[in-house]
């Protein structure tokens, strides 16, 4: 199985044990407090305040990266944005392995980016997480959901409510549940 196995040797999901360590929680819970005193709720113009934040608990976010209010980032040390990239108003950020947006990326409002899930087939139903990166000039739409491992190529779309389960390719527009190839997106001039 690919993925990362997180803590492996001592999860028990189907008995209530913990995946993370200690010290993980409590680093996750102390952002979780901060983001919603300081950051979740501030008006859209302060870019540069949850910047800020988000890089005070190691998030890696270029200058001109934007992040709305009501946007979800469940472990920042686990996100990079590059020049120009978005997080759109309410978007959800399960990090829980690394997410990367490249430069000028954009995920539209109450997106889902979920680098988590379990090993169905596993008796242990044990949980691993895998890396999310949106290419170059890609789109995750409205209400999109951009399951573990998945890459979205540069310049690829995946349209309102999509869900994609498996890379993108470039320059390429999707839509559905499971996303499926609609066509291809023409590349900006220059």
């Amino acid at each position: 199985m690919s993925g990362e196995i997180l803590d492996a040797a001592r999860t028990t999901p189907l008995t209530g044990g913990p995946t993370f360590s200690l010290g993980n929680r409590m680093r996750r819970a102390i952002w979780a407090v901060t983001w919603r005193l300081l950051g979740t709720w501030t008006p859209v113009p302060l870019h540069g305040w949850r910047r800020f934040l988000l890089r005070l608990f190691g998030a890696q976010l270029a200058a001109t990266a934007r992040i709305y209010p009501g946007v979800s980032v469940w472990y920042p040390p686990h996100l990079t944005m590059a020049e120009r990239a978005t997080l759109g108003p309410g978007v959800i950020c399960y990090c829980m392995a690394p997410v990367t947006l490249e430069p000028y990326a954009l995920v539209s409002q109450r997106a889902h980016l979920c680098t988590g899930t379990h090993a169905i087939d596993d008796a242990n139903f044990q949980l691993y997480a895998e890396p999310i990166t949106l290419g170059a000039r890609s789109w995750v739409a409205a209400e999109a959901f951009v399951g573990p491992g998945v890459t979205l190529e540069e310049g690829a779309v995946l349209g309102a409510r999509g869900v994609a389960t498996r890379d993108l390719e470039p320059w390429t527009v999707y839509a559905g549940n499971p996303a499926r190839k609609l066509r291809q997106r023409q590349r900006p001039n220059g």
